[in-house]
């Protein structure tokens, strides 16, 4: 018995906007399958893409900065990328955590 084929969905037209905000909305009520053929997508590397940043102010005792500054020399880093890696490390240390409390 021959397998059934499947019927070749047609693709419709993305259409023009006048605006981002009407694109946007376009997009909100649309279904992108009836748009794009999601089959044909390939993967994109953005690597100049950055994760958003805040600027906080955080007040440390001078020994402890001192102390951050050279452990940062050693690793020759700059010791606000330094403190960024140790926080990253104690929250996903302090989210294992939790799980494993849960």
């Amino acid at each position: 018995m021959p397998k059934p084929t499947k019927a070749k969905k047609t693709i419709k037209p993305v259409p023009t906007h006048k605006s981002e905000a009407a694109e946007r909305a376009f997009w909100d009520a649309a279904d992108s399958v009836d748009y794009l053929d999601w089959s044909q997508a390939q993967r994109v590397r953005l690597p100049a893409l950055k994760p958003s940043t805040t600027t906080i102010s955080l007040r440390l005792p001078d020994g402890m900065l001192d102390a951050l500054k050279v452990l940062a020399n050693e690793r020759d880093v700059p010791y606000q990328s330094l403190l960024k890696v140790f926080l990253a490390e104690r929250l996903a240390a302090e989210r294992g955590r939790k799980r494993r409390a849960s």
